[in-house]
């Protein structure tokens, strides 16, 4: 069986492909995984076995940077080299060359989909998320006018926010802003609902804070903004390196993430509902596609990239020793069982910071956060004690992290210190850098 455009219904890697009103792995798929996710029995991580994928890790390092992006694993790397040695064309049909470049793209559009819980034909690539924002942030603007209003976040990284405020200033729209409580580092909700009006447009909020770790209630906040007619833009860069996605159970309208903040390359991916990309309009080379999702990538896609943020994925989904029937039930599985290694890593942590006493003050305070710690140190210039924990083979680094909105709300120190755990995290690890911090201070 065949598609229409003479592709074949299997994919290189073996998997079905996904057509364009697939679910990830087939129809059905969205009960299936709900149904999994509700009975999924706890599996534990073989973290050994997990490690041993990871080159960068016979260094020695113990790396507490995941927040800024994680070291890759070997079959990452491997699926982008075979990509590159292996024959390859243009995308197409004809000869094994075009098909390859085909299946790479077909192959990453599902992943992404499983990884996501959207259609495959709602995935776009992007050189990163930055990049994914501000073409967004340009086409929805099309639609804007004097008079209309947006809604941003102190809590965000600055990629989504000043992609949004110079959109705002240049069709004159209005921004209003959702403030941070500084007690609790989560946002005033009640700032949200002044900010909120019939007149607005966007509201663009991030699932979790790259400082902080602070999780925001995005559904609530969607739900509320869909209540007045605003489109809701979720920055999810932070969150999915920790969190199992339902960009739909989110209430995002748009959701973007980074591969290479869960172990893959360098590269952003935008994810939607089709029927909502279908009525943006960009901005377009004359002879390109008009086709959804390919509209919004310009140029020839970066194959090679692609494969590797489709083999991050089987890599999360490997995790699961079991016999679940779909990728998305072993990704349910695998990052469940991440997700409680991180939280006992995370405890031990905090446990081991708070007993250093007054000399470090930990800024991530909100109840529901990722395993995410940004410290300052009473009387310290946190960039020696970045050198300080380098020099012990620590990776911890010190800075404001594109995190402008948040540092001036809540008026931090620049640099501060942050440490953040990723799924090939110790205990060691974590006590290496206690006894650092100890040794500097």
């Amino acid at each position: 069986m065949s598609h229409a455009d003479g592709l074949p219904e299997v994919t290189a890697s073996g998997r079905p492909f996904v057509g364009v009103d697939g679910l990830g792995e087939g129809k059905g798929h969205r009960d299936a995984t709900h149904a999994a996710r509700q009975k999924a029995e706890p599996m534990a991580i073989d973290l050994s076995a997990l490690r041993a994928h990871f080159p960068s890790l016979d260094t020695g390092l113990a790396f507490f940077d995941g927040p800024g992006g994680t070291q890759t694993p070997r079959p990452v790397a491997d699926a982008i080299a075979a990509t590159l040695t292996g024959p390859l064309s243009n995308r197409g049909t004809v000869g094994p060359s075009e098909l390859n470049a085909e299946r790479a793209v077909a192959d990453f559009r599902a992943a992404y989909a499983d990884l996501l819980h959207v259609p495959a034909n709602g995935i776009v690539h992007g050189r990163s998320a930055t990049q994914l924002t501000y073409d967004f942030s340009r086409h929805l603007a099309k639609g804007w006018k004097a008079g209309d209003e947006i809604v941003l976040s102190r809590l965000d990284h600055d990629a989504n926010v000043r992609p949004w405020l110079q959109a705002a200033e240049r069709t004159g729209v209005t921004v209003h802003w959702i403030e941070i409580d500084a007690e609790t580092t989560e946002l005033d909700l009640d700032s949200y609902e002044r900010a909120l009006s019939p007149r607005t447009r966007l509201v663009a909020v991030t699932a979790a804070s790259n400082v902080l770790g602070t999780k925001p209630p995005v559904r609530r906040i969607a739900d509320r903004a869909h209540e007045v007619g605003a489109l809701v833009y979720v920055d999810g860069v932070h969150y999915a390196a920790h969190h199992l996605v339902d960009v739909p159970a989110l209430g995002a309208d748009l959701f973007v993430c980074s591969p290479y903040k869960f172990l893959g390359p360098h590269c952003g991916v935008l994810a939607a509902a089709p029927e909502f990309l279908e009525t943006v309009r960009p901005d377009k080379l004359l002879p390109s596609t008009d086709a959804v999702p390919e509209r919004f990538e310009f140029g020839t896609l970066p194959y090679e990239t692609l494969a590797g943020a489709t083999a991050a994925v089987d890599f999360l989904a490997a995790m699961d020793p079991g016999t679940a029937a779909t990728r998305r039930e072993r990704l349910a599985h695998a990052l469940g069982a991440l997700h409680e290694h991180e939280r006992v890593l995370r405890t031990r942590l905090e446990d081991g910071v708070r007993a250093l006493g007054d000399a470090v003050t930990v800024h991530s305070k909100a109840p529901d956060r990722t395993p995410t710690l940004l410290m300052t140190l009473e009387g310290r210039d946190a960039l020696q004690a970045q050198v300080h924990l380098a020099a012990r083979d620590v990776v911890a680094p010190a800075g404001s992290f594109y995190a402008y909105e948040p540092f001036t709300a809540l008026k931090l120190q620049d640099p501060a210190l942050r440490a953040g755990l990723a799924p090939y995290n110790t205990t060691d690890d974590v006590d290496r850098l206690l006894a650092g911090l100890a040794a500097f201070l």
